[in-house]
This record gives structure tokens, C-alpha cells and sequence, in this order.
């Protein structure tokens, strides 16, 4: 190793920190062009948002299926990541609830970005499978933690409390393009209703 091995390696890890900051602003921007304009934004808008050059999208994300697909797997490890990072900052029976209303969120942004994914050239099923286990995990996780710090019934299944779950967040959106504006707040208001009936007594 020579003596300038060291900063040359400091040097070499700039250009990857630079594109994952691209690559995260891009995919924000993505996200919020679909919600504010739809399926056919085009990436010169995308990339405009982001702040970066059409070139630097494209080296990223060469084709439109590809930022569409990035961002929805985006949003998938986000909540599936958010259950850890929930269990380290709040007590089980807590974590959960915060979990289940940020799944409300994901719904949300699934709903907008329906159209765009359902363009996908090989369709969306394929990205839909892919992302149910990291979701059962993250509630099995959950659900797990809560019955064993007692606060949640000890017969609560994870299973049927995500399937309650997606009906909370589906049965309330519009099959139209424009969902219900209250919808949300009925999600959220019956997960406060579920979390409620979950209490151990104890």
C-alpha cells in the first residue's frame, strides 16, 4: 500500500455517496410528480425536481419502468424497514400502531402510482409478490414483539391482523382515479378501533 492509497480510496467513495443522494432525490421527486401529475410526467419533469441533469436519471434509471419500479420498492423497504427502527424507539404495542398507520400511508402512495405501475411492460404482479413477504415479516416481527411484552392479546395472529389491515386501507378508496378525501382519516380511525380490541387484559 503507498502512502497515497488512503485518500485516494476517501476520493473514490465521493462519486457513490453522490449517487445514492441523486438516486434517493430522484426517487422523492418521482414519487411526488406521479402523486402531483400523474402517470405520463415525464422524466425531464422528474429529473428537473430532483435537481439533476436528464442524464443523470437516465444512468440511474434507464428506462420510465425503472424509476417506476424503483419507487415503489422504495416505499416497500421503507415500511418494512420502519418496523425495526420503530421496536428501538417505542414500546411494542406502540411500534405497532405507528406501523399499521404508516402502512395507511403506503396504501396511499400505491393508489397513486396504480396507473404508472400497471403501464409496466411485464405488468405489476411480479413487483407486487415480491414485496408481500418483506410486509408479512415486518407485522410478524410487530406482532410478535407486542404479545411478548404483554401488550397485545397473546392469541392476536399477524396474519389476520394484516389482512384487517388491508381492509381498513382498501374498502375506503374510490376505484376512481380521485379516492374519497376522507379516507384516510377513516383508515386511520378504525386502526385506532383495532388497536384497542388488540389490549391484553391482563
Amino acid at each position: 500500500m503507498t502512502a497515497g492509497s488512503g485518500p485516494a480510496k476517501t476520493e473514490a467513495r465521493k462519486p457513490r455517496a453522490d449517487a445514492q443522494r441523486n438516486r434517493d432525490r430522484l426517487l422523492e421527486a418521482a414519487k411526488a410528480a406521479f402523486a402531483d401529475l400523474g402517470p405520463e410526467v415525464s422524466l425531464e419533469e422528474i429529473a428537473r425536481r430532483a435537481g439533476v441533469g436528464i442524464g443523470t436519471l437516465y444512468r440511474h434509471f434507464p428506462t420510465r419502468d425503472a424509476i417506476v419500479a424503483a419507487v415503489y420498492r422504495h416505499e416497500v423497504e421503507q415500511l418494512a424497514g420502519a418496523a425495526t427502527h420503530l421496536l428501538e424507539t417505542l414500546p411494542p404495542g406502540e411500534a405497532l400502531h405507528q406501523w399499521m398507520r404508516l402502512f395507511v400511508d403506503y396504501v396511499a402512495t400505491k393508489k397513486v402510482m396504480a396507473a404508472a405501475l400497471s403501464a409496466i411492460v411485464d405488468g405489476p404482479t411480479r413487483l407486487y409478490a415480491s414485496s408481500g413477504p418483506r410486509i408479512t415479516e415486518a407485522m410478524d416481527l410487530l406482532v410478535g414483539r407486542a404479545k411478548a411484552s404483554g401488550e397485545i392479546r397473546a392469541d392476536t395472529d399477524a396474519n389476520d391482523l394484516l389482512r384487517a389491515l388491508v381492509g381498513f386501507a382498501y374498502a375506503n378508496l374510490s376505484p376512481s382515479a380521485s379516492p374519497d378525501p376522507g379516507w384516510r382519516d377513516s383508515a386511520l380511525r378504525l386502526i385506532d378501533v383495532l388497536m384497542a380490541g388488540l389490549k391484553s387484559t391482563r
